[in-house]
């Protein structure tokens, strides 16, 4: 390994520590790779990212190697690393990384961290979720063209309800649709709001879509995880590189593009250059919050017409109005036997 290098990154120095390890080992890329990559795309990144607590997902011996999450900043950190205190859906807290600039991107990817997996409010803001995230997940046999029709159908119904939303590719197999909201609600009412989306978009497109969280339910369609929008729930950052052989990156895309958009092309080695010739897709993304109102009546109605709330990932504690959360099969066999 060669020397430490010391970058200056807006007036900080970060001490790149063993900047020749590779990190991925198919295309070669090294950690100082990765850190020139983010400050290649230094802009979109933080407009995305910025001011928000990060989750590390960190691979110390590169994307191929083991890896675990981390909440927490090491106590070892720099006095200029600015964190916030952010909770689990236990209650537990731990002082996160803020996305404070530059730098603090840097300093986490020499520890390691090759991508950030963001929560959905600023650390200045966080009585605020100020993004509905729209996960579209593909089922087993659901291939990136039934993931096109479900992310096409996503919009018309956020252009129908007067919302503009912003689609991104996952970096793996999904794709994000993200709304940028007032700074008016909790992560409960935004949960809520994507429970019904969810549910709507299931009800419009049965034969597509479905919003059912037990798997053995959800059938060749595909899924809206709406629990992505759970309190405290992180989800993986715009402009990110996935841990992934290629190196594929979370990439802001046009809707323009989406019929045509190959994911897999979306890469620490084309990203930039897609940036420098087109601009950032998502330049404007905090220019226009939009308002929940609608879904929120939309699931008080399904509330009102006898629907109980949709079922919560088990880490969560068990919340009012929730079905019991097991699987249907389960749930079925089990009453056979008291019967």
């Amino acid at each position: 390994m060669s020397d430490g290098v010391t970058l200056d990154l807006d007036g900080t120095e970060v001490t790149i520590t063993n900047p020749d390890k590779v990190y991925f080992a198919k295309t070669g890329h090294t950690k100082l790779d990765v850190v020139r990559f983010y400050e290649s795309i230094s802009g979109p990144l933080l407009t995305a990212l910025g001011g928000r607590p990060l989750l590390l997902e960190r691979y110390p011996e590169g994307a191929a190697g083991k890896s675990f999450f981390q909440k927490r900043v090491p106590k070892s950190a720099p006095d200029w690393l600015q964190t916030t205190v952010v909770s689990t859906p236990n209650g537990t807290t731990s002082d996160a990384l803020v996305a404070a600039d530059l730098a603090h991107i840097a300093w986490a990817v020499n520890l390691g961290c090759i991508g950030f997996h963001v929560w959905p409010y600023h650390a200045a803001t966080q009585e605020f979720t100020d993004e509905l995230r729209i996960d579209l997940d593909p089922s087993p046999g659901i291939g990136f063209d039934q993931l096109r029709e479900g992310a096409v159908a996503t919009k018309e119904f956020f252009d129908e309800l007067g919302m503009a939303s912003h689609i991104k590719t996952s970096g793996s197999r999904g794709l994000h649709i993200y709304v940028t909201l007032e700074s008016k609600w909790d992560g409960f009412e935004v949960r809520a709001a994507a429970v019904a989306f969810a549910r709507e978009l299931e009800r419009r497109h049965p034969d597509l879509i479905t919003a059912k969280w037990w798997k053995e339910e959800r059938g060749k369609r595909v899924f809206v995880d709406f629990n992505q929008n759970a309190p405290h729930k992180t989800v993986f950052g715009a402009w990110c590189i996935r841990p992934r052989v290629g190196a594929q990156v979370s990439t802001p895309i046009t809707w323009d593009e989406l019929p045509t958009i190959d994911p897999d092309t979306l890469t620490i080695d084309t990203v930039a250059d897609r940036v420098a010739a087109q601009g950032n897709p998502w330049a404007d993304v905090n220019d226009e919050p939009q308002s929940i109102t609608t879904l929120l009546e939309m699931s008080a109605k399904d509330m009102a017409d006898g629907l109980m709330d949709a079922p919560w990932p088990p880490v969560y504690p068990k919340m009012p109005n929730e079905p019991p959360r097991v699987a249907p099969s389960r749930a079925k066999k089990t009453d056979t036997v008291k019967d």
